[in-house]
């Protein structure tokens, strides 16, 4: 039986399960995962036997529970440092928290108007000023870490900082996003974006939410 055990959501709607699952992946642990279907009469009963918040996701550790995804991370940093889940050097490693906390606090237009949907298709919708100011924020973020960071990593792998790390983790639903809803991208975030949805967890989150039963209408953009 496994140490682990991470409590999330649907996989083709909850973001935030996507990040703490991508960090426990990165991270190199064997998990039991529970996942907990949203948006139902018994969504939140059973997710308070579980998690304090009363949200997913939460990680499960010999009776410790870590609820939220930035903390999940810096968790799993702790236990397995040979990971690397936040890049070694120190600049890199304060700016991938930089960049982190400001996706874990901010980009509210874009989480509003294009919630994440992996098996959907929903080209042009959601995209209003803010949302396209949000997301030039981010491409630029990318851009910025990629010509920065990953060059000086150990290996370059095509993500923010070289390997794949929690500030990827973090930006992975944004990814899918950008998918989704069809936006026009430049080379390089196309570049970054083919790295993550290639990264073979990323891979097998999203096989699986593309066969998930559960349907969330507020999700579904008509």
């Amino acid at each position: 039986m496994a140490d682990f055990t991470l409590v999330i959501g649907n996989k083709n709607y909850s973001s935030w399960s996507l990040r703490g699952w991508l960090m426990a992946r990165a991270a190199g642990i064997e998990f039991e995962e529970i996942v907990v279907p949203l948006d139902l009469p018994e969504t939140q009963p059973t997710i308070r036997k579980h998690s304090p918040s009363g949200r997913v996701p939460v990680l499960l550790h010999r009776g410790l529970a870590v609820w939220e995804s930035l903390a999940i991370g810096e968790y799993l940093n702790d236990l397995k440092p040979e990971a690397v889940l936040w890049p070694a050097a120190v600049a890199a490693r304060a700016h991938a928290r930089s960049i982190s906390t400001e996706m874990h606090a901010g980009f509210s237009e874009l989480r509003d108007k294009m919630p994440m949907n992996i098996r959907a298709s929903y080209p042009g919708k959601g995209m209003t000023p803010a949302v396209r100011g949000e997301i030039e924020r981010i491409t630029s973020m990318w851009r910025d870490c990629r010509k920065r960071f990953a060059g000086a990593a150990p290996k370059d792998d095509g993500f923010l900082f070289g390997h794949f790390t929690a500030a990827d983790a973090m930006y992975a639903p944004v990814v899918t996003r950008l998918k989704t809803y069809a936006v026009q991208i430049d080379s390089d975030t196309d570049a970054y974006c083919k790295a993550v949805l290639a990264y073979p967890p990323m891979k097998e989150w999203v096989d699986a939410a593309k066969n998930e039963p559960w349907l969330i209408e507020s999700y579904e953009l008509k």
